[in-house]
Protein backbone atom coordinates (compact mmCIF):
# COMPACT_ATOMS: atom_id res chain seq x y z
CA UNK A 1 0.00 0.00 0.00
CA UNK A 2 1.43 3.37 -1.03
CA UNK A 3 0.52 6.76 0.36
CA UNK A 4 1.79 10.31 0.17
CA UNK A 5 2.37 13.01 2.74
CA UNK A 6 1.53 16.62 1.93
CA UNK A 7 2.96 19.19 4.31
CA UNK A 8 2.76 22.91 3.40
CA UNK A 9 6.02 24.85 3.60
CA UNK A 10 5.90 28.18 5.34
CA UNK A 11 8.42 29.92 3.08
CA UNK A 12 6.39 29.59 -0.12
CA UNK A 13 4.57 32.46 -1.76
CA UNK A 14 0.83 31.92 -1.85
CA UNK A 15 -0.80 33.06 -5.07
CA UNK A 16 -4.32 31.89 -4.15
CA UNK A 17 -6.51 32.02 -1.06
CA UNK A 18 -6.73 28.98 1.19
CA UNK A 19 -10.13 28.23 2.67
CA UNK A 20 -9.72 24.99 4.64
CA UNK A 21 -7.25 24.27 7.43
CA UNK A 22 -6.61 20.69 6.33
CA UNK A 23 -6.76 19.13 2.89
CA UNK A 24 -6.85 15.68 4.48
CA UNK A 25 -9.83 16.62 6.65
CA UNK A 26 -11.64 17.96 3.61
CA UNK A 27 -11.00 14.73 1.72
CA UNK A 28 -12.23 12.72 4.69
CA UNK A 29 -15.45 14.74 4.81
CA UNK A 30 -15.99 14.35 1.06
CA UNK A 31 -15.68 10.54 1.06
CA UNK A 32 -18.89 9.10 -0.34
CA UNK A 33 -20.01 12.48 -1.64
CA UNK A 34 -17.46 13.07 -4.39
CA UNK A 35 -16.18 10.30 -6.66
CA UNK A 36 -12.54 9.84 -7.55
CA UNK A 37 -10.84 11.55 -4.62
CA UNK A 38 -7.87 10.01 -2.79
CA UNK A 39 -8.68 7.67 0.06
CA UNK A 40 -7.03 8.29 3.42
CA UNK A 41 -4.77 5.81 5.20
CA UNK A 42 -4.49 6.06 9.03
CA UNK A 43 -0.85 6.35 10.13
CA UNK A 44 -0.67 6.97 13.87
CA UNK A 45 -1.85 10.50 14.51
CA UNK A 46 -1.70 11.28 10.80
CA UNK A 47 -3.73 10.38 7.74
CA UNK A 48 -1.94 9.79 4.46
CA UNK A 49 -3.48 10.12 1.03
CA UNK A 50 -3.49 6.82 -0.81
CA UNK A 51 -1.20 6.98 -3.83
CA UNK A 52 -3.11 6.65 -7.10
CA UNK A 53 -1.56 4.28 -9.61
CA UNK A 54 -1.92 5.94 -12.97
CA UNK A 55 -0.83 8.83 -15.16
CA UNK A 56 -1.92 12.43 -15.12
CA UNK A 57 -4.25 13.64 -17.82
CA UNK A 58 -1.46 15.96 -18.95
CA UNK A 59 0.81 12.97 -19.57
CA UNK A 60 -1.79 11.35 -21.82
CA UNK A 61 -3.30 14.42 -23.47
CA UNK A 62 -1.16 17.54 -23.56
CA UNK A 63 -2.50 21.05 -23.08
CA UNK A 64 -4.45 22.09 -26.14
CA UNK A 65 -5.29 18.54 -27.16
CA UNK A 66 -8.81 17.14 -27.20
CA UNK A 67 -9.81 15.17 -24.11
CA UNK A 68 -11.64 11.84 -24.64
CA UNK A 69 -15.41 12.03 -24.21
CA UNK A 70 -15.48 9.48 -21.39
CA UNK A 71 -13.07 11.67 -19.42
CA UNK A 72 -15.14 14.80 -20.03
CA UNK A 73 -18.18 12.88 -18.76
CA UNK A 74 -16.35 12.17 -15.50
CA UNK A 75 -15.26 15.82 -15.19
CA UNK A 76 -18.87 16.90 -15.51
CA UNK A 77 -19.92 14.32 -12.92
CA UNK A 78 -17.37 15.88 -10.56
CA UNK A 79 -18.81 19.33 -11.21
CA UNK A 80 -22.28 18.04 -10.48
CA UNK A 81 -21.26 16.52 -7.17
CA UNK A 82 -19.51 19.73 -6.04
CA UNK A 83 -22.50 21.83 -7.10
CA UNK A 84 -24.61 19.84 -4.65
CA UNK A 85 -22.34 20.69 -1.69
CA UNK A 86 -22.97 24.02 0.03
CA UNK A 87 -21.28 25.52 3.08
CA UNK A 88 -24.14 24.51 5.37
CA UNK A 89 -23.81 20.86 4.34
CA UNK A 90 -20.06 20.50 4.95
CA UNK A 91 -18.56 20.79 8.42
CA UNK A 92 -14.86 20.92 7.47
CA UNK A 93 -13.13 23.61 9.53
CA UNK A 94 -12.22 26.72 7.58
CA UNK A 95 -9.28 29.06 8.13
CA UNK A 96 -10.93 32.25 6.85
CA UNK A 97 -12.87 34.40 9.31
CA UNK A 98 -16.62 34.70 8.79
CA UNK A 99 -16.18 38.44 8.21
CA UNK A 100 -13.80 37.71 5.33
CA UNK A 101 -16.19 35.38 3.51
CA UNK A 102 -18.28 36.62 0.61
CA UNK A 103 -22.00 36.57 1.26
CA UNK A 104 -23.76 33.72 -0.52
CA UNK A 105 -24.95 34.26 -3.32
CA UNK A 106 -23.09 37.55 -3.97
CA UNK A 107 -20.86 36.55 -6.88
CA UNK A 108 -19.51 40.10 -7.35
CA UNK A 109 -18.34 40.17 -3.73
CA UNK A 110 -16.79 36.73 -4.17
CA UNK A 111 -14.75 37.88 -7.17
CA UNK A 112 -13.82 41.14 -5.43
CA UNK A 113 -12.32 39.13 -2.54
CA UNK A 114 -10.15 37.27 -5.06
CA UNK A 115 -9.06 40.51 -6.72
CA UNK A 116 -8.24 42.01 -3.34
CA UNK A 117 -6.14 38.96 -2.45
CA UNK A 118 -4.20 39.26 -5.72
CA UNK A 119 -3.68 42.99 -5.13
CA UNK A 120 -2.71 42.83 -1.46
CA UNK A 121 -1.07 39.43 -1.03
CA UNK A 122 0.55 38.92 -4.43
CA UNK A 123 1.21 42.42 -5.79
CA UNK A 124 1.60 44.84 -2.87
CA UNK A 125 3.19 42.43 -0.42
CA UNK A 126 5.95 41.70 -2.95
CA UNK A 127 6.22 45.22 -4.34
CA UNK A 128 9.49 46.00 -2.56
CA UNK A 129 11.16 43.20 -4.49
CA UNK A 130 9.31 43.34 -7.80
CA UNK A 131 8.20 46.93 -8.39
CA UNK A 132 10.90 47.70 -10.96
CA UNK A 133 10.08 44.54 -12.90
CA UNK A 134 6.32 45.13 -12.85
CA UNK A 135 6.81 48.72 -13.99
CA UNK A 136 9.14 47.64 -16.78
CA UNK A 137 6.39 45.34 -18.02
CA UNK A 138 3.76 48.10 -17.84
CA UNK A 139 1.92 46.96 -14.71
CA UNK A 140 1.15 49.18 -11.73
CA UNK A 141 -1.46 49.75 -9.01
CA UNK A 142 -3.85 51.39 -11.49
CA UNK A 143 -4.09 48.05 -13.30
CA UNK A 144 -6.32 46.78 -10.49
CA UNK A 145 -8.68 49.75 -10.85
CA UNK A 146 -9.13 48.92 -14.52
CA UNK A 147 -9.58 45.23 -13.73
CA UNK A 148 -12.37 45.96 -11.27
CA UNK A 149 -14.21 48.05 -13.87
CA UNK A 150 -13.90 45.29 -16.47
CA UNK A 151 -15.18 42.42 -14.33
CA UNK A 152 -17.83 44.11 -12.20
CA UNK A 153 -21.56 43.42 -11.81
CA UNK A 154 -21.73 39.64 -11.83
CA UNK A 155 -25.07 37.91 -11.51
CA UNK A 156 -25.84 36.28 -8.16
CA UNK A 157 -25.48 32.49 -8.15
CA UNK A 158 -25.80 30.13 -5.15
CA UNK A 159 -22.36 29.23 -3.77
CA UNK A 160 -21.07 25.68 -3.76
CA UNK A 161 -17.85 23.77 -3.15
CA UNK A 162 -15.13 24.65 -5.65
CA UNK A 163 -11.92 22.75 -6.33
CA UNK A 164 -10.49 25.95 -7.91
CA UNK A 165 -7.52 24.26 -9.58
CA UNK A 166 -8.90 21.69 -12.04
CA UNK A 167 -6.19 21.29 -14.66
CA UNK A 168 -4.59 18.35 -16.45
CA UNK A 169 -1.89 17.78 -13.82
CA UNK A 170 -4.52 17.49 -11.09
CA UNK A 171 -6.43 14.72 -12.86
CA UNK A 172 -5.06 11.18 -12.74
CA UNK A 173 -6.34 8.36 -14.95
CA UNK A 174 -5.87 4.87 -13.56
CA UNK A 175 -5.53 1.71 -15.63
CA UNK A 176 -9.29 1.21 -15.68
CA UNK A 177 -9.85 4.68 -17.11
CA UNK A 178 -11.26 6.07 -13.87
CA UNK A 179 -10.58 9.75 -13.28
CA UNK A 180 -9.16 10.81 -9.92
CA UNK A 181 -8.97 14.42 -8.74
CA UNK A 182 -6.01 15.43 -6.57
CA UNK A 183 -4.62 18.58 -4.91
CA UNK A 184 -7.65 20.02 -3.12
CA UNK A 185 -5.63 22.57 -1.14
CA UNK A 186 -7.22 25.55 -2.97
CA UNK A 187 -10.79 24.32 -2.48
CA UNK A 188 -13.30 26.89 -1.22
CA UNK A 189 -16.94 27.93 -1.40
CA UNK A 190 -18.03 30.43 -4.00
CA UNK A 191 -19.62 31.18 -7.35
CA UNK A 192 -19.88 27.88 -9.27
CA UNK A 193 -19.06 29.67 -12.52
CA UNK A 194 -15.61 30.46 -11.13
CA UNK A 195 -14.73 26.76 -11.07
CA UNK A 196 -15.83 26.34 -14.68
CA UNK A 197 -13.88 29.43 -15.77
CA UNK A 198 -10.73 28.31 -13.96
CA UNK A 199 -11.06 24.84 -15.46
CA UNK A 200 -11.50 26.13 -19.01
CA UNK A 201 -8.63 28.60 -18.60
CA UNK A 202 -6.18 25.99 -17.29
CA UNK A 203 -7.20 23.05 -19.49
CA UNK A 204 -6.77 24.81 -22.85
CA UNK A 205 -9.39 22.67 -24.56
CA UNK A 206 -9.75 22.95 -28.34
CA UNK A 207 -12.38 25.62 -29.02
CA UNK A 208 -15.16 23.27 -30.09
CA UNK A 209 -14.72 21.01 -27.07
CA UNK A 210 -14.47 24.00 -24.74
CA UNK A 211 -17.76 25.41 -25.97
CA UNK A 212 -19.48 22.02 -25.77
CA UNK A 213 -18.31 21.45 -22.19
CA UNK A 214 -19.50 24.91 -21.13
CA UNK A 215 -22.95 24.27 -22.60
CA UNK A 216 -23.20 20.89 -20.89
CA UNK A 217 -22.03 22.40 -17.61
CA UNK A 218 -24.74 25.07 -17.76
CA UNK A 219 -27.49 22.46 -18.20
CA UNK A 220 -26.04 20.30 -15.44
CA UNK A 221 -25.70 23.23 -13.06
CA UNK A 222 -29.32 24.24 -13.49
CA UNK A 223 -30.47 20.66 -12.92
CA UNK A 224 -28.45 20.24 -9.72
CA UNK A 225 -29.10 23.69 -8.21
CA UNK A 226 -31.39 26.05 -10.11
CA UNK A 227 -29.80 29.45 -10.60
CA UNK A 228 -26.24 28.12 -10.63
CA UNK A 229 -25.80 28.92 -14.32
CA UNK A 230 -27.83 32.13 -14.43
CA UNK A 231 -26.39 34.56 -17.02
CA UNK A 232 -23.34 32.33 -17.38
CA UNK A 233 -22.73 33.33 -20.98
CA UNK A 234 -22.29 37.01 -20.11
CA UNK A 235 -20.37 36.44 -16.85
CA UNK A 236 -17.98 33.70 -18.01
CA UNK A 237 -15.85 36.13 -20.10
CA UNK A 238 -15.50 38.44 -17.07
CA UNK A 239 -14.21 35.67 -14.81
CA UNK A 240 -11.88 34.47 -17.57
CA UNK A 241 -10.56 38.04 -17.78
CA UNK A 242 -9.81 37.90 -14.05
CA UNK A 243 -7.90 34.63 -14.53
CA UNK A 244 -5.88 36.19 -17.36
CA UNK A 245 -5.08 39.22 -15.24
CA UNK A 246 -4.17 37.09 -12.23
CA UNK A 247 -1.70 35.14 -14.36
CA UNK A 248 0.27 38.28 -15.11
CA UNK A 249 1.24 38.73 -11.47
CA UNK A 250 1.75 35.07 -10.62
CA UNK A 251 3.69 34.23 -13.79
CA UNK A 252 6.06 37.18 -13.37
CA UNK A 253 6.96 36.21 -9.80
CA UNK A 254 7.18 32.49 -10.59
CA UNK A 255 9.52 33.25 -13.50
CA UNK A 256 11.96 35.06 -11.21
CA UNK A 257 11.90 32.15 -8.76
CA UNK A 258 12.64 29.60 -11.48
CA UNK A 259 15.34 31.69 -13.13
CA UNK A 260 17.16 32.63 -9.95
CA UNK A 261 16.31 29.99 -7.36
CA UNK A 262 19.75 28.35 -7.44
CA UNK A 263 23.34 29.50 -7.14
CA UNK A 264 23.46 30.57 -10.80
CA UNK A 265 21.05 32.24 -13.15
CA UNK A 266 19.06 29.61 -15.02
CA UNK A 267 19.88 30.68 -18.57
CA UNK A 268 18.48 27.54 -20.28
CA UNK A 269 15.02 28.40 -18.88
CA UNK A 270 15.07 32.10 -19.80
CA UNK A 271 13.27 31.80 -23.14
CA UNK A 272 10.65 29.41 -21.74
CA UNK A 273 9.83 31.52 -18.69
CA UNK A 274 9.90 34.80 -20.62
CA UNK A 275 7.50 33.27 -23.15
CA UNK A 276 5.09 32.42 -20.32
CA UNK A 277 5.27 35.97 -19.01
CA UNK A 278 4.84 37.40 -22.50
CA UNK A 279 1.83 35.19 -23.10
CA UNK A 280 0.32 36.25 -19.76
CA UNK A 281 0.81 39.92 -20.67
CA UNK A 282 -0.91 39.39 -24.02
CA UNK A 283 -3.86 37.70 -22.29
CA UNK A 284 -4.08 40.22 -19.46
CA UNK A 285 -3.53 43.39 -21.47
CA UNK A 286 -7.21 44.21 -22.02
CA UNK A 287 -8.61 43.44 -18.55
CA UNK A 288 -5.69 45.26 -16.90
CA UNK A 289 -5.79 48.19 -19.34
CA UNK A 290 -2.14 47.90 -20.33
CA UNK A 291 -1.09 50.55 -22.82
CA UNK A 292 0.94 48.04 -24.80
CA UNK A 293 2.60 44.66 -24.46
CA UNK A 294 6.40 44.58 -24.64
CA UNK A 295 8.10 42.25 -27.06
CA UNK A 296 9.34 38.85 -25.97
CA UNK A 297 12.91 40.10 -26.30
CA UNK A 298 12.13 43.02 -23.99
CA UNK A 299 10.57 40.66 -21.44
CA UNK A 300 13.73 38.53 -21.50
CA UNK A 301 15.89 41.63 -21.05
CA UNK A 302 13.71 42.86 -18.17
CA UNK A 303 13.99 39.54 -16.33
CA UNK A 304 17.79 39.51 -16.68
CA UNK A 305 18.04 43.16 -15.60
CA UNK A 306 15.90 42.51 -12.53
CA UNK A 307 18.10 39.59 -11.45
CA UNK A 308 21.22 41.68 -11.92
CA UNK A 309 19.72 44.42 -9.77
CA UNK A 310 18.78 41.91 -7.09
CA UNK A 311 22.26 40.41 -7.12
CA UNK A 312 23.85 43.85 -6.73
CA UNK A 313 21.38 44.82 -4.00
CA UNK A 314 22.03 41.63 -2.05
CA UNK A 315 25.78 42.08 -2.34
CA UNK A 316 25.67 45.68 -1.17
CA UNK A 317 23.60 44.67 1.86
CA UNK A 318 25.98 41.84 2.71
CA UNK A 319 23.51 39.08 1.91
CA UNK A 320 25.51 37.82 -1.01
CA UNK A 321 28.06 36.23 1.28
CA UNK A 322 25.42 34.34 3.21
CA UNK A 323 22.90 33.20 0.60
CA UNK A 324 24.05 31.27 -2.41
CA UNK A 325 20.75 31.89 -4.17
CA UNK A 326 21.69 35.57 -4.35
CA UNK A 327 24.87 34.78 -6.30
CA UNK A 328 23.78 34.86 -9.92
CA UNK A 329 26.49 34.42 -12.53
CA UNK A 330 25.98 36.46 -15.71
CA UNK A 331 28.08 36.02 -18.85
Amino acid sequence: MRGKVREPRGNLLWFDRRCFFSEEQLLADLQGRVDGIPELIPAGDMRLQRFIEGRTLAARHRSGQKVPGEVVDQVLRLFGQMLAISADTLDTERRCEIADRATDPNSSEFLERLIAFAEERVYRRNLADFQSLFEALGVDADSFKTLRKNVSDLTERPFCLLHADLHRENFVLDRAGRLWTIDWELAMFGDPLYDLATHLYLMRYPEKQRDSLAERWSSLAEDVRPGSAKNWESDLPKILDFKRAQSVFTDVIRATQILGSGARFNWPQLYREASKVHGALLGGAEPLGLMGVPTLRYVMTSLVRWHRERRDRDRSSGQGNDHRDAEIAFP
